[in-house]
């Protein structure tokens, strides 16, 4: 079973993202941000611009994008489940199902400000980042080196 959920991005496509060390946010370009870009290979592991520390690449999710996804794959999953135990349960003599009638509730909806300054690190400015106004010391989002803003 395939869901998919979109997260808003900022007028120039940035979405937000949480460290799981720091659990402070800044935000990272949704797709290629140029022409070299394009060519880099996605990783695995990036670093926080924020604190330096390294985590896998699906571990970034805010809270709010977390309660999101929860609010809007949780009913869309239970219609699919049902739909197909009804259709598996079908023309069956002995066993009735009967689906529930409760309407999944209208997720809250998730919108992305345009805040936060547009940085690129010197070693890699190919994968621009957003940070908080008062940072000027960051690390490389590609590498985790250190660099002054």
């Amino acid at each position: 079973m395939d869901i998919s959920v979109s997260l808003p991005l900022d007028s120039d496509g940035f979405i937000r993202r949480e460290c799981p060390n720091c659990e402070r946010q800044f935000k990272w370009h949704d797709g290629p941000a140029n022409a070299d870009a394009e060519t880099e290979e996605v990783l695995g592991t990036y670093y926080c611009p924020l604190c330096g520390e390294p985590a896998g690449a699906d571990e970034w999710w805010t809270r709010d994008q977390l309660a999101f996804i929860q609010e809007t794959a949780v009913p869309a999953a239970m219609r699919s489940i049902q739909d197909e135990l009804s259709a598996a349960f079908r023309g069956s003599k002995n066993i009735k199902f009967k689906p529930g009638n409760d309407a999944p509730a209208v997720p809250t909806s998730l919108t992305e400000p345009d805040d936060m300054q547009i940085v690129t690190s010197p070693c890699h400015a190919y994968e621009p980042i957003k940070v908080p106004d008062d940072i000027d010391r960051l690390h490389c989002l590609v590498c985790g080196t250190a660099f002054a803003t």
